[in-house]
């Protein structure tokens, strides 16, 4: 009889423990995929950036400056890892981006162009994207730091190989986006 009751007890452990695996393998797939969201967007943003570069050259070749230091935000924030780092590559590359809007702005005839217009509304787009894709992520992330700080998953979490992520924290230039309307 007293066999029996433990049997149960350790069945319903297995059962709990393994409940307990699949819901952490969820929640950490669901942040590896909302972070791919993420990224699918950079790289967006990303593949724009140098045509909105080359636009505004055909209009303002003396500006070097500006756009070397484009080129190398973007190189940047292409080669960064994880999401501290990312985010603050982010933020080096939106005031970059603003100092090439700040350039356009000089050039009605650039404004007035169809392909920078174009290029205007898919980098807003595309910024919006990069906010909710953002949202999205930390908000998995959030869920899933808070399942495994929770007792009593925080006993096995560890021994499981589950730890916490990083937020994705974009500085306050990088939340504003980049402001393309002239």
């Amino acid at each position: 009889m007293v066999w029996a009751v433990v049997f149960g007890i350790i069945v319903i452990v297995l059962v709990y423990l393994v409940a307990l695996y699949n819901r952490l393998i969820t929640f950490r797939n669901r942040v590896d995929n909302a972070w791919a969201q993420v990224e699918v967007q950079l790289k967006r943003r990303y593949d724009l950036i140098p045509n909105l570069v080359e636009t505004v050259k055909g209009y303002a070749a003396h500006e070097r400056e500006v756009f070397e230091a484009v080129a190398r935000a973007r190189q940047a924030a292409i080669t960064a890892q994880g999401p501290q780092e990312k985010g603050r590559a982010e933020n080096t590359l939106t005031q970059a981006l603003r100092q090439l809007f700040a350039v356009a702005e000089a050039y009605p005839v650039l404004r007035a162009s169809e392909n920078f217009q174009g290029l205007q509304g898919e980098l807003a787009e595309t910024e919006n994207k990069i906010a909710y894709a953002r949202q999205f992520y930390n908000e998995t992330v959030y869920r899933y730091n808070t399942t495994i700080e929770k007792f009593p998953a925080l006993l096995f979490a560890r021994a499981f190989g589950f730890t916490k992520r990083e937020y994705f924290e974009a500085g306050e230039e990088a939340q504003q986006g980049v402001r393309v309307e002239f």
